[in-house]
């Protein structure tokens, strides 16, 4: 059980200030903290978020920045093609929906990049309407809290929706939305994968899992992933080259990125592909858009 009547006044008290939940932030504001937010901490998107609201406060500011200019500005958050997939949102909202980010699930999930979990928390923490967000946070505490599990192990789509959907609480959106979001903080500050705090836990009382005597997970492990010498990181290397220059690049410059040249060029093949890099000529590349007339030495 993880009731409302508890989880929220605790929320209410001790609820992170993260500044994508203060009250003036917009629905556009919280849709750029979700699609920073995707595999990335929230310290390392707190200061990017703010610095991309002063310079894109609305959708149609970003639609009119250079694809160069947003993946400079994304720095170190990774995953690059996030952020064009953000610009490209931020065109369909500028273009097709007035500048105003939409308020209905499936216009939401028409967007580019906007999957069920992004739709959602826009609803919910962007228009204070009643939606079940799930993400890893919630699906733990839901899977200790009521089923006495010690983890939720592998993702059940619409089994994890349901499960979040019933614990809504009924009367105003605003409490459900309130709750979605208090829900969420507890999984991400005490009901945590590793050591969890539930002597501060506001639901411990009522918690399966504890009154189970906190039985060990015994389901499929989580995958780890590793970040040195993979792609990823070769990757990155090679966007960090074109970021840190001012206009397109020899490949000399991005051959001094990475030693291992089948992997360099497996990779440098793999950001062409993904439109976030362009090869301007034999010998020359750039960000996306961004041409000049000879690459800088």
């Amino acid at each position: 059980m993880v009731d409302p009547d508890v989880l929220i006044p605790w929320f209410d008290a001790h609820a992170r200030d993260l500044p994508w939940r203060r009250p003036d932030t917009t629905p556009w504001g919280v849709l750029v903290s979700e699609f920073m937010l995707q595999q990335t901490p929230v310290g390392r998107v707190a200061p990017v978020w703010a610095e991309w609201l002063a310079r894109w406060p609305t959708p149609s500011a970003m639609a009119a920045a250079p694809q160069a200019d947003v993946l400079r500005a994304w720095g170190k958050l990774g995953y690059p093609r996030r952020a064009l997939r953000l610009h490209a949102a931020a065109t369909e909202i500028a273009t097709a929906h007035g500048d105003r980010v939409p308020s209905e699930l499936d216009e939401l999930l028409a967007l580019p990049g906007v999957g069920a979990y992004t739709a959602r928390a826009v609803l919910a923490f962007g228009y204070h309407r009643r939606a079940a967000v799930v993400d890893t946070n919630v699906r733990r505490v839901i899977a200790r809290a009521v089923h006495g599990a010690g983890d939720a192990g592998p993702a059940r789509t619409s089994a994890d929706l349901a499960d979040a959907e019933r614990l809504l609480p009924d009367g105003p959106q605003s409490r459900a939305a309130r709750y979605s979001a208090a829900l969420m903080e507890l999984g991400a500050v005490l009901c945590t994968a590793s050591r969890p705090r539930c002597a501060g836990c506001p639901v411990h009382a009522d918690c399966a899992w504890v009154g189970a005597g906190r039985p060990e997970y015994t389901g499929p492990a989580r995958p780890t992933q590793r970040y040195a010498g993979t792609d990823r990181q070769v990757r990155g290397r090679l966007l960090d080259v074109l970021r840190g220059a001012p206009g397109p690049v020899p490949r000399s410059a991005l051959d001094a990125a990475w030693s291992d040249a089948a992997q360099r060029d497996r990779c440098l093949l793999s950001l062409l592909d993904d439109g976030l890099v362009e090869q301007l000529d034999g010998t020359s590349f750039a960000l996306p858009g961004e041409r000049g007339t000879e690459a800088r030495t």
